[in-house]
């Protein structure tokens, strides 16, 4: 897969997975992210997945990368 199809499917599932806070963005927990069946089975690697949305903007997250247990409870923040 490319990675920009990635990212469109990572943005699809943060919508379905995250909730809209009071300034209209959407936050997922990256442990809820991690440990969804549906992302298993479509990223074959997440944190890459994540770190390219990133770079282009399109999430934001505290630190440059995420592992899973460690950064369960980081929010993930659809820009």
């Amino acid at each position: 897969m490319n990675v920009e199809h990635e990212v469109e499917l990572l943005v699809e599932e943060i919508k379905r997975l995250g909730t809209e806070g009071e300034d209209g963005k959407i936050t997922v927990k990256f442990g809820v992210l991690f440990c969804d069946t549906r992302c298993a089975n479509i990223f074959e690697a997440l944190v890459g997945t994540l770190r390219a949305a990133k770079r282009k903007k399109i999430v934001d997250f505290k630190g440059e990368l995420l592992l899973q247990g460690v950064h369960d409870d980081v929010d993930v923040v659809l820009q």
